[in-house]
């Protein structure tokens, strides 16, 4: 292999987007989650990724709703520019304050084979989408093992080969006993008025809702939305669509104006549940 063996990612945003301390971040985490009984499995989830006194409650709220299998692919964009456009972090361990998550290599391998994804970890050192996630995940399961993917911006048809790609992984994966979530790393529109982010936004979620990946990637282009993990929305959804996913449950939609007060400049989180046979939940429940 020509990347190396067993690579070690440190925190790149801790005591900035979450706390440093152990102790807190766990208070924190579990505070944003609340009670999780109830929660079922799912094929993917939508996560938003600014510091949690922003969005932790609504990716709390999703993810008290998920059960976190074995592996959980992790795919956020690329906002450094470092790197590989399709970057898998491919093995060894990510650190975060309490302790690290393992790399399911095996999962990644799978990926790199099939000429989707290459091993890069440039993108990653300092990029925050998929570390933000992380200790959510830890919280609801501790020996979760993760699949770190940083997407730069691709085209409608890399996305869904992506989505596919993704799909056929998971199905071999869940043949071998292992059980796999797909979560797509994601905020919303930037730093516009907060009606006009909610207007803009509910065009995007209502394409994520409709578990269409094509509608929600055009939206997003044609509208100008300035949704900044729109990729990778994209390829999980399409990968749920093609698990057999029908549509995707609206946790929760708010925006950074709910925690500051500054509603001119706002922006804007959600979260979303793709499973079969679920019940919508369309805005605040």
């Amino acid at each position: 292999m020509a990347y190396m063996s067993f690579a070690v990612r440190r925190p790149a945003v801790a005591g900035r987007f979450y706390p440093q301390s152990a102790s807190e971040l766990s208070a924190a985490v579990e505070a944003h989650l609340g009670q999780c009984s109830g929660a079922t499995p799912a094929a993917g989830v939508l996560l938003p990724h600014a510091g949690y006194v922003y969005s932790g409650t609504i990716a709390g709220r999703t993810l008290a709703r998920v059960d976190v299998p074995p592996t959980t692919v992790v795919i956020g964009p690329n906002h450094t520019g470092a790197g590989a456009r399709r970057a898998v972090w491919p093995n060894g361990s990510w650190q975060l304050p309490g302790g690290a998550l393992e790399v399911d290599a095996a999962f990644a391998e799978e990926l790199v084979k099939d000429g989707v994804v290459e091993p890069d970890l440039a993108a990653h050192l300092r990029e925050h989408s998929i570390e933000v996630e992380l200790p959510f995940l830890r919280a609801r399961r501790p020996d979760v093992a993760i699949v770190p993917i940083c997407l730069a911006h691709l085209t409608l048809s890399r996305c869904l080969e992506l989505g596919s790609a993704l799909a056929r992984a998971v199905v071999a994966s869940r043949a071998r006993g292992r059980e796999v979530l797909l979560v797509a790393s994601s905020d919303m529109s930037h730093y516009v008025p907060a009606h006009v982010a909610e207007k803009l936004d509910q065009r995007a979620l209502a394409a994520v809702a409709a578990l269409d990946a094509e509608a929600l990637y055009s939206t997003v282009v044609r509208d100008d939305i300035s949704m900044c993990g729109f990729v990778p929305a994209t390829v999980v959804v399409a990968a749920a669509r093609a698990l057999g996913a029908e549509h995707g449950d609206i946790v929760a939609y708010g925006n950074s104006g709910d925690t500051s007060g500054d509603r001119d400049r706002v922006v804007g989180y959600a979260g979303a549940i793709f499973r079969t046979g679920s019940t919508r939940c369309l805005g605040l429940c």
